[in-house]
């Protein structure tokens, strides 16, 4: 294909070298002269191992060229200019909106059918709210008629960013159509990475979801090393160990969206260890936010439940999670006992959970937080659905589901565990964080 890269930086000039060493005919376009000139010359203008070799081939090869002022697009355009921080921290767009007016004015002179890929890390929305509209209104063309969108985040890191570009984890086709996603996964075939295709949105976030993650066990990695020097504990053999686990320490398994944490584990141990760094002089503020954070979320349910102005509240499951009937700091506890105090109506159902059976540290605690919950406790799901207006789903158990789709009535459901991915059974199911 022809391809015109916009933006000759780090994400540029090695997305532009290496489609060239795929075969691909590139040019690339930046406004500075100097960097256009390297790379005409067979040089590369940003240090980054093995983008050199690259770019002296493409352009041996006539593969590979640069330019200040395009003449016409490619097939497809890459957008890969930088979005720096504003001093407020917002994102600095005026860099990709100079060069979406440019290529407006392209594709209005263009009586072919391109595709326009946004490479730069922008925010949900940038595209679909921003850099569609610009284009529409500078080309007086429609997008999915006569041009294409895309987002296709890069994952490239600097100093093995060659090595990245042929081997990622996955490729992102965030895409509008099926025809722009296609001529775009074209591209990509001699990659050997799964390809996704999910939304224009879905793949902007993927990208703030990835760098986010990254910062944040960075962050994760230096309060443990501090912490455990302070103990005169070897962090790296910790931490190398820690990183075997692929199971549930590096693994999707708590990377779910849903509602808090609890049980007998998790509390007690994050108040342990963030003692242990007071009582060091260790400031450990990753660590001791996460209990906040997870109140937070807590409060965030009982705010959704009181906008659905419903009053008469049904809660299929009372422990932390399926397959227990261990409720000590079960956050569905304590969000039925901020119900409760708030003058709501409860009813609860879970098979696992039988006071009668409740005994020791598990029982007291139960009692304590919710008194006489004895008379709250209904002996199936279809009873606490007969009670309520609203249902709170807070284990994904297969009973739940067949008994709320069986439902003839209408119901307001509040979705903790994504039971249903969407639920057309009622005119109002809400999931706590989708």
């Amino acid at each position: 294909m022809n391809i015109t890269v916009f933006g000759m930086g780090y994400v540029g000039c090695v997305t532009a070298a290496c489609l060239a060493d795929l075969g691909h005919d590139v040019t690339g376009v930046d406004v500075d002269a100097n960097k256009v000139d390297m790379v005409n010359r067979g040089q590369s203008p940003i240090i980054e191992p093995g983008l050199a070799e690259l770019i002296k081939s493409g352009v041996a090869a006539e593969r590979l060229r640069a330019s200040t002022e395009p003449q016409a697009l490619g097939d497809i355009a890459m957008i890969c200019v930088g979005t720096p921080s504003n001093e407020n921290g917002s994102l600095g767009l005026r860099h990709l909106m100079r060069v979406m007016e440019a290529i407006g004015e392209l594709l209005r002179r263009s009586n072919r059918y391109h595709v326009i890929t946004v490479r730069s890390t922008v925010l949900p929305g940038t595209v679909e709210n921003g850099v569609i509209p610009l284009l529409e209104e500078t080309s007086s063309k429609v997008v999915g008629r006569d041009f294409g969108v895309c987002m296709n985040p890069e994952f490239m890191r600097e100093t093995t960013a060659v090595q990245d570009f042929h081997h990622p984890p996955f490729t992102i086709i965030g895409q509008r159509d099926q025809k722009s996603g296609d001529q775009l996964a074209m591209l990509y075939k001699p990659i050997k990475a799964p390809v996704e295709r999910p939304s224009i949105a879905e793949a902007e976030m993927v990208k703030y979801a990835c760098n986010a993650f990254h910062a944040t066990k960075v962050c994760f990695g230096n309060e443990i090393g501090t912490l455990c020097k302070s103990m005169g504990i070897d962090s790296h053999r910790v931490m190398d160990i820690f990183c075997k686990d692929t199971r549930l320490n590096l693994s999707p398994y708590y990377l779910r969206p849903g509602f808090a944490f609890g049980g007998s584990c998790l509390p007690k141990d994050l108040r342990a260890i963030t003692y242990q760094a007071r009582r060091n002089d260790v400031e450990v503020p990753l660590l001791s936010s996460l209990m906040d954070s997870n109140d937070k979320q807590i409060q965030h349910a009982y705010r959704l439940i009181k906008t659905m102005g419903r009053t008469k509240i049904g809660v299929l499951g009372l422990s932390f999670k399926l397959g227990t009937d261990d409720v000590r700091e079960s956050p569905v506890v304590i969000l039925i006992e901020m119900l409760i105090g708030k003058g709501y109506a409860v009813s609860i159902y879970d098979e696992e959970v039988s006071l009668a059976k409740l005994h020791g540290a598990n029982k007291r605690y139960l009692e304590e937080t919710i008194p006489h919950v004895t008379s709250l406790m209904e002996s199936s799901v279809s009873k606490v659905l007969d009670k309520s207006d609203l249902v709170i789903v807070s284990k994904k158990a297969d009973s739940f589901r067949k008994e709320i789709e069986a439902m003839e009535r209408d119901i307001c459901i509040v979705d903790f565990v994504r039971l249903f991915a969407e639920y057309k059974g009622t005119s109002h199911y809400e999931g706590i964080a989708w």
